[in-house]
């Protein structure tokens, strides 16, 4: 037989972490398998940039079809909300490790006022949603000339 040494700070690093865990992903699935398998809602990732004439906004959704997007405006706020599915399981498969996330998921982003909410766009391509936010024209920059005055 051996004999361990008992950490008590151990312990309470390894309670916190069982704690956090299960704080951070609320709807775990136990399987029969040595790992839990995690199904719980996600948050795409997302780039935002400017333009001098727009915000474009680009959020990576793999194997999400384009009609379970929805983008929406609302009182300065841009939403975009949808859901990514699980594969059906069907007969013949074994799945071995799932690390992916599904479910449903919803962004939130506070759009500038100088955004003309009434000109927004949105396209979706291999994956990636980008929304465009146009400028409106009284906030782009103009140049301005400058005339020498003689004396």
């Amino acid at each position: 037989m051996q004999i361990t040494r008992w950490d008590p700070l151990r312990e309470l690093e390894v309670m916190s972490d069982r704690l956090n865990r299960m704080f951070q992903r609320p709807f775990d699935i136990k399987t029969g398998a040595e790992e839990e398998v995690r199904v719980a809602d996600w948050s795409p990732v997302v780039d935002i940039e400017e333009t001098e004439k727009e915000y474009i906004v680009k959020a990576e959704l793999p194997e999400v079809n384009k009609d379970e997007v929805k983008v929406e405006v609302r009182e300065g706020v841009l939403t975009l909300a949808g859901e990514r599915n699980q594969e059906k399981e069907e007969k013949g498969k074994t799945y071995h490790r799932i690390e992916r996330s599904y479910g449903k998921f919803v962004r939130s982003f506070s759009i500038p006022s100088e955004v003309d909410d009434t000109k927004l766009s949105a396209q979706f391509k291999n994956g990636v949603l980008q929304v465009h936010l146009p400028k409106s024209e009284k906030a782009r920059p103009r140049a301005i000339a400058v005339k020498v005055a003689s004396e």
